[in-house]
């Protein structure tokens, strides 16, 4: 795949080649990108293909259960709400041939691999990458018709070949006892497949398959378990592969992108907005104990003991008071109220005062900073002694619970909570916390500690409107 610095947007059409590459909406991702495409492009693909995966994530993280009606209807909704209809065609099922179609499945497969390269840096991004790629995968391919999926086994030279009528017919009162949902009817309708065991062993974990003489006999929509298995295996393997050769992209326009496009948030931005509710850094105690998320609320308290806080905890907790509210000539007559109380006035302008004015864009490259999201907090460095990152990825469970159960959380809250800490899912874990102190669940899940905030102040403002 090469690029270039052209950034004109050029309308593409369909081409010969492109029909015969791009004929079916669910891929496998054997071949690589021969295509050359501009660097505006290809950062446009890049972070498409993020926010469609984590689309799918978020969905999951909803509490909806994966493949279910509503977790498809949530991904739905949310790729139309950001504009991603291209994804939305793929998962039609209708395997049109469309120049519309063709397009998607090429922007699908480009920003595919262009995505290997950012994901293959390290074993945790190869795992979520990996979670979400199979979801996408089986999202598409459970959409298919018995057409569709028989094109797409030639298509990718797959050879799965249904049982004849007669070993059906043979073998038929076990297979309706064996598969959950099989009546007889279905039965006939259906075609099965003979696989080795080993190829559907989810399957064969719950007990929800036929098995004789090392084969499992499967219907067609249990096929996909099958061709699952071969992508993931594909992929991983491809991901390694890729681990290795990253030393040879050297390249100053894509490494940037690549290396921190994980901690690309895809969200709202938070930044200072004039339409914004002014704070005022004096009810900064109330709102810590109120209506911050823990992460914060932990360094605002180790602020206001210690009055000083390490350079990352600073960056952290300067963009999110930026972020809420509070204003470049009252954040800095907040920091040097709070940091001169351990140092002079001129330790604190020689050392520390250009770092708060760079946030707020006022000195450097001017650049109006945002807050950092939950995906950049979670992804940060933590080392001994710091307090920023997030408490749930970066602490000790067991501080974690104490801190919880001081704040006053009952029992059943805190297990709650640690429930999902233990399980990796950090986001849910803090909006079920923002659930246990709030007594009413976030709006979505968290994904930015400034959301917790707004949704925090949204719901103290319509308890009061209420009260009043």
């Amino acid at each position: 795949m090469d690029t270039s610095g052209r950034r004109r947007r050029v309308q593409k059409s369909v081409i010969e080649s492109d029909m015969s590459q791009y004929a079916h909406d669910v891929e496998m991702y054997k071949d690589s990108p021969q295509n050359c495409i501009a660097l505006a492009e290809f950062e446009e693909l890049a972070l498409e293909r993020l926010q469609l995966l984590r689309i799918i994530e978020e969905a999951t993280l909803k509490g909806y259960k994966q493949f279910s009606d509503d977790w498809k209807k949530s991904i739905k909704e949310d790729l139309l709400k950001h504009g991603l209809k291209k994804y939305l065609r793929l998962m039609s099922g209708f395997n049109s041939q469309t120049e519309q179609d063709i397009q998607a499945r090429r922007a699908d497969h480009i920003s595919h691999y262009i995505l290997r390269l950012a994901y293959c840096r390290s074993e945790e991004l190869r795992r979520w990458f990996l979670s979400r790629e199979l979801e996408w995968f089986k999202l598409r391919f459970n959409a298919q018709t018995q057409q569709g999926i028989m094109k797409f086994l030639l298509k990718n030279d797959l050879t799965y070949t249904p049982i004849s009528n007669e070993e059906k017919e043979h073998i038929k009162v076990e297979l309706i006892s064996c598969t959950p949902g099989l009546s007889d009817v279905s039965c006939e309708a259906n075609d099965f497949y003979k696989v080795h065991f080993s190829e559907v062993l989810p399957l064969v974990k719950n007990r929800r398959v036929f098995i004789r003489s090392s084969y499992a006999y499967i219907p067609t929509t249990d096929l996909v378990i099958c061709i699952q298995s071969k992508f993931r295996a594909n992929l991983s393997e491809a991901l390694n592969v890729y681990t290795h050769r990253l030393t040879s992209l050297d390249d100053d326009r894509l490494s940037s992108l690549l290396c921190n496009l994980h901690n690309i948030y895809t969200g709202k931005t938070h930044i200072e907005d004039n339409d914004k509710e002014k704070v005022n850094p004096e009810n900064l105690d109330g709102y810590s104990k109120k209506h911050y998320p823990l992460c914060m609320r932990h360094m605002h308290e180790i602020l206001r003991s210690t009055h000083h806080l390490k350079h990352r905890c600073r960056l952290q907790y300067g963009l999110f008071i930026k972020g809420i509210g509070v204003l470049y000539e009252d954040a800095m007559e907040y920091w040097k109220k709070e940091f001169t109380k351990t140092m002079d006035h001129e330790k604190f302008e020689k050392q520390y005062a250009y770092e708060f004015k760079h946030q707020y864009g006022k000195v450097g490259s001017m650049i109006n900073y945002s807050p950092y999201s939950c995906i950049k907090i979670i992804m940060e460095n933590v080392g001994p002694g710091d307090h920023h990152g997030c408490p749930y990825k970066h602490w000790d469970p067991s501080i974690t619970k104490q801190k919880m159960i001081e704040q006053g959380l009952s029992s059943e809250g805190v297990n709650s909570v640690m429930e999902m800490v233990t399980s990796g899912h950090y986001q849910i874990a803090c909006s079920r916390y923002f659930e246990c102190t709030q007594g009413q669940a976030p709006s979505v899940v968290v994904s930015h500690p400034n959301q917790y905030f707004s949704d925090s102040m949204n719901l103290f403002k319509d308890k009061q409107l209420k009260k009043n």
